[in-house]
């Protein structure tokens, strides 16, 4: 069966999907329905979002127009990508925040002087709730699902938008 997709297994990973979407972190789309363009105060839309580690923040952009860069706060401040911490350029692109701290975004093809920078704190995740699991045994398992439950995540996400496509080529 190369090239194709099985409809059982589509319809698995689409199931997994809505499943898991109601239990898993937060993707953030930056700028929501209006994206990352120009003319949108992604200030405020930070303000308006609560991120935790292991969130997913997404960039949905015109691929052939704008990229999205990770700075430091100098880059930011100055819209410079020297010494950039990543970059990314699919017009799709799934960002796992996975350590607490502020991170910082830019456009690095001169947008950034036109406001396409969102900078974005990163809080820990809230402790767990209280169970009838003795401590010693907890802090183990839950350090090591939380791990194994960030990878799934984002293996499900790059899953998600790979089906996605192939739906669309099908189509």
């Amino acid at each position: 069966m190369s090239g194709a997709v099985s409809p059982h297994l589509l319809l698995l990973f689409l199931s997994a999907s809505v499943l898991f979407s109601a239990t898993t972190a937060t993707d953030h789309i930056v700028g929501d329905n209006r994206g990352w363009n120009p003319g949108v105060n992604y200030t405020l839309w930070a303000g308006n979002h609560t991120f935790y580690v292991e969130d997913l923040i997404s960039f949905r952009y015109q691929k052939t127009t704008y990229n999205v860069y990770r700075v430091n706060e100098t880059g930011y401040d100055n819209c410079t990508t020297e010494g950039a911490l990543g970059n990314w350029s699919s017009g799709k692109d799934f960002i796992l925040l996975d350590k607490a701290k502020r991170y910082y975004f830019i456009c690095g093809n001169g947008f950034c002087f036109s406001g396409m920078k969102v900078t974005v704190l990163v809080h820990s995740l809230p402790p767990p709730p209280a169970a009838s699991v003795s401590e010693d045994h907890k802090s183990g398992r839950e350090a090591v699902f939380r791990r194994g439950w960030a990878v799934f995540r984002v293996v499900l996400s790059v899953m998600t938008v790979s089906v996605g496509w192939v739906i669309g080529e099908l189509i």
